[in-house]
């Protein structure tokens, strides 16, 4: 609703706008049309002020292309060094934003806005590294060439015959706190481009053959003219929101149209296009509702509907408001708009304006003292309508008069009864009540009716001389008169609070039924349940029928129906195609394709058409009411984000599901270029040694040979065996054979295998005495600490102890495996028991495939324990503790002294 005329008070949303510009940093951007017009220059020329006045700005970056002009306006200037991006092999330079923050100058200056980063930046664009700066409360001057903002990426195309593939959101420009526009006349830039102050020879030549031509700079110069004035008008606008200003400051036309439910709607509309053409002024289509709108015939209801529609289709916003003066209304939308002139259409002979109160045109003219008032006349314009689709008359409700009579009949026998004990005055309080009931059940016309028959009645029954309509005592006719009076006023007054209520109820009813459709979308999980959700919604609210057709395979097909539907007629697929590919509505009650039988909407979110809601309204409903139409909108707009969102949560697990497909298989890769190919160049080296120089080479060294081909072999051999054990851990097919072991005894087979790699490093084993045995796979548990003890080999010191204890824990025997290697970071401890997780490093990190740890966790878990990464007991290095169940059995000591030995 707008806001009540008179209201001084500014706008919440304007100052909650200021309010949070307060705490940001203030942009100020040097807008030109082309490249040369001086954009940087005037910017260090601002910033060279701002120092003398003891601002503190530094150059977080400055673009000078070997101008000698700009490049002396650096000169005393705190410049920051710039960040080195190593890019495919080549050094690139580029702001450093986290010096920025680090130093918290009052101002920074950043060129070239609409900058794409290189690759390895912490934003993609540096609008964004400008926004962070910002946010840490630092002012910023930037330059902005208008060719660069997205919305016109297209347009300059045209004109330049250049696709320009920097650009950013025009947000950022309308988010600037200040725009200074930096012009020069094209013949100007051209004589500095054969200068070479813009760009060096050979780039001059080419820019002055394309972009810098005089038609091209003409209209590029127009562009940025216009972007700078609109952003200025918008700061105005909200100037005069903040400080709740009434305006109008008629600074720029801006044209309203107010539409009325008379005849004359559509020649408004057009009205005021081609004013608004004219003057090359934005324009709006405002309508009021007010309590009399219940009472409108289905008629005036297309009519109006047809005019918002009209004037959407023709380029203008529209808007409703709610309120009981309209031209209140009106004066007071103007206001906040900064409107300049006001269109308005003369108050048709037939009209309800006429017949229940003041014209709106007429209150308008008489309450306005700001505004041009433009009254256009003309003939009657309602749509013509066939017979077979003309709207019935409403019935006439002979129920509300039968009530009203009985109900005047009942205030006469009250007053009977009052009329022999009290005075001829207190009889007319009964006579209003039942006007008042009659009122507020029944609406004004019946309350007015039994007005006039209380009238008839009171003035017959109970004035002298009594059973007559005439009256003889003059105190008499003041009572009947000011009871006839009282009562109109009355059965007006409780009609239009029956109206508001109503008003309000179906508000209430409006908002119920938008939050039971956000909940039951909300709520829906797969794309079925979405669909079905919507179109048994639409189809309750509409009271009618809803289909959604969404694309598959380049075709549109029914997805979902209510009632089930899955096929629809030749005209109502054309219609509901052409929604489709054009993004509007089509279909029956538009004005495109009118003849199919549904109506159809299209269903469009940030990344496009989703699909196409339709809808069956009706017989003899050809047209929505405005109210219908925007309930439609919401519902359609909420809709295709909740199609939207499920689509989002399909490409996201497919999204992830890649990505994790392809991490896995550059890992593998990557393990297999280094543990396959290591081992195997050692073993070729060493067999092709024996095989050339075998005779010739020392025993000890043919002895060396033979060793590294066993022991490579042997890496090779556990690196395939790793790769099966995680082939049947990923399948499921491990199954643990299982036994009754002693854990010492598993321990020992272990350390047996792994000696040669534990030459030189202490072994301390802490086993605590009377461990029971436990129910486990010898072969597959000896894997696993033989896996734990490489682990550990490969990320600790050489010669560092590595110690293993076991405990009995509760009914869990708990094993740990610590060394003294660097440790894990708390965010990695999870993650390394993922398959080939150490490979993300690099390759400059320790040999290994990284499946070690990730077979244990699979081997561990099919024995119904579990295995985790703990920090050092006694500084650096890394605990593995395994936790595994201790079932009911022989409880047979596995060791005995004290647990403690070492190797």
């Amino acid at each position: 609703m707008a806001e009540p005329e008179g209201d001084d008070r500014p706008s919440p949303d304007a100052l909650l706008e200021e309010a949070n510009r307060e705490r940001r940093g203030r942009l100020k951007i040097f807008l030109g049309a082309a490249p040369g017009v001086g954009k940087t220059y005037a910017m260090l020329e601002d910033a060279r002020a701002r120092i003398r006045d003891g601002t503190d700005v530094v150059i977080g970056v400055v673009e000078t292309h070997g101008r000698r002009d700009t490049e002396a306006l650096l000169d005393g200037l705190d410049v920051l060094p710039r960040r080195r991006i190593d890019y495919r092999g080549r050094p690139f330079q580029e702001m450093d934003l986290d010096a920025i923050l680090a130093r918290r100058p009052k101002l920074v200056l950043v060129d070239e806005l609409a900058h794409t980063n290189i690759p390895g930046s912490r934003h993609v664009k540096r609008w964004q590294d400008v926004d962070e700066i910002l946010d840490a409360g630092i002012d910023v001057f930037s330059t902005l060439n208008v060719q660069h903002l997205e919305s016109l990426n297209d347009v300059v195309e045209r004109i330049a015959g250049i696709k320009v593939r920097e650009t950013l959101p025009d947000g950022v420009l309308q988010r600037a706190d200040e725009i200074a526009l930096i012009d020069l006349p094209p013949q100007e830039l051209i004589r500095r481009l054969q200068e070479g102050k813009v760009y060096v020879p050979e780039q001059a030549k080419r820019a002055a053959d394309h972009f810098f031509s005089p038609g091209t700079l003409t209209a590029l110069r127009e562009m940025a003219l216009r972007q700078a004035a609109e952003r200025v008008d918008a700061q105005m606008l909200r100037y005069m929101r903040a400080h709740a200003i009434a305006g109008p400051w008629p600074t720029r036309e801006r044209i309203l149209v107010c539409i009325g439910d008379g005849p004359q709607a559509l020649r408004l509309v057009r009205t005021a296009k081609r004013a608004a053409e004219r003057r090359d002024a934005p324009w709006v289509a405002l309508y009021v509702e007010t309590h009399r709108d219940h009472a409108l015939s289905e008629e005036d209801k297309d009519c109006i509907a047809q005019a918002l529609r009209l004037a959407e289709q023709l380029g203008g916003e529209t808007a409703v408001v709610q309120g009981e003066r309209a031209a209140a209304e009106i004066l007071a939308f103007a206001r906040a708009r900064n409107v300049s002139q006001i269109i308005v259409g003369r108050a048709h002979p037939k009209s309800r304006l006429r017949a229940l109160h003041q014209s709106v045109t007429t209150d308008l003219l008489a309450r306005n003292e700001n505004f041009d008032v433009m009254v256009v006349a003309g003939e009657d314009e309602r749509p013509a309508r066939s017979l077979d689709t003309r709207a019935p008359s409403p019935a006439f409700d002979w129920l509300a008069y039968i009530v009203a009579t009985l109900t005047v009949a009942a205030a006469t026998a009250v007053g009977l009864l009052i009329d022999v004990w009290l005075p001829l005055p207190n009889i007319s309080v009964a006579y209003l009540i039942g006007v008042l009931l009659v009122a507020i059940r029944h609406g004004l016309a019946p309350s007015i009716y039994a007005s006039v028959l209380s009238f008839l009645a009171f003035n017959f029954l109970f004035t002298e001389p009594k059973y007559t309509f005439a009256i003889t005592d003059v105190q008499n006719i003041m009572t009947v008169f000011f009871f006839l009076v009282a009562a109109v006023i009355t059965s007006n007054l409780a009609a239009r609070v029956r109206a508001q209520v109503e008003a309000t109820r179906l508000s209430a009813r409006r908002t119920a039924n938008l939050y039971d459709f956000n909940r039951r979308i909300s709520a829906a999980v797969g794309l079925d349940d979405v669909l079905w959700a919507v179109v048994h919604h639409v189809a309750a609210t509409m009271n009618g029928r809803s289909l959604v057709l969404l694309p598959r395979d380049g075709r549109l097909e029914v997805a979902a129906g209510y009632p089930p539907e899955d096929t629809l007629d030749e005209k109502s697929m054309a219609a509901a195609r052409w929604s489709w590919e054009n993004g509007k509505t089509a279909g029956r009650g538009s004005t495109t394709l009118p003849a199919a039988d549904w109506l159809f909407l299209p269903l469009r979110t940030g990344r496009g058409p989703m699909g196409v809601l339709g809808v069956q309204m009706t017989e003899g409903q050809q047209l929505l009411s405005p109210e219908q139409g925007r309930l439609l909108d919401t519902l359609a707009d909420q809709a295709a984000i909740a199609i939207e969102r499920t689509a989002l949560v399909a490409d996201i697990e497919t999204a992830r599901v890649a990505a994790e497909t392809e991490r896995l298989r550059s890992a593998l890769l990557s393990s297999l270029s280094h543990d396959l190919r290591t081992p195997l160049v050692s073993i070729l080296g060493a067999s092709s040694s024996l095989t050339s120089f075998g005779e010739a080479l020392a025993p000890a060294e043919r002895t060396e040979l033979v060793q590294t081909i066993q022991e490579e072999a042997e890496r090779l051999n556990r690196f395939v065996q790793n790769l099966l054990d995680m082939t049947r851990i990923g399948s499921g097919t491990l199954k643990p054979r299982t036994d009754w072991v002693d854990l010492a005894d598993v321990i020992a087979a272990a350390l047996g295998r792994a000696k040669r790699m534990l030459e030189g490093r202490p072994v301390r084993l802490e086993l605590e005495p009377g461990l029971p045995l436990l129910r486990l796979d010898p072969v597959l548990a000896g894997q696993v600490f033989f896996n734990l003890i490489d682990n550990a080999c490969k990320y600790s010191p050489n010669g560092s102890p590595i110690v293993i204890r076991a405990r009995r824990s509760g009914g869990e025997a708990l094993i740990e495996l610590c060394d003294q290697g660097p440790g894990i970071p708390e965010a990695d401890r999870e993650r390394i028991f993922d398959m080939f997780y150490r490979v993300e490093a690099g390759d400059a990190q320790t040999a290994g495939t990284g499946l070690g740890l990730a077979i244990c966790r699979g081997i561990v878990e099919a024995h119904g324990g579990s295995i985790r990464a703990l920090p050092g007991r006694h500084g650096p290095g890394t605990c593995i503790a395994i936790l595994l169940p201790v079932p009911a059995g022989p409880e047979i000591a596995g060791m005995e002294g004290d647990g403690t030995r070492g190797e």
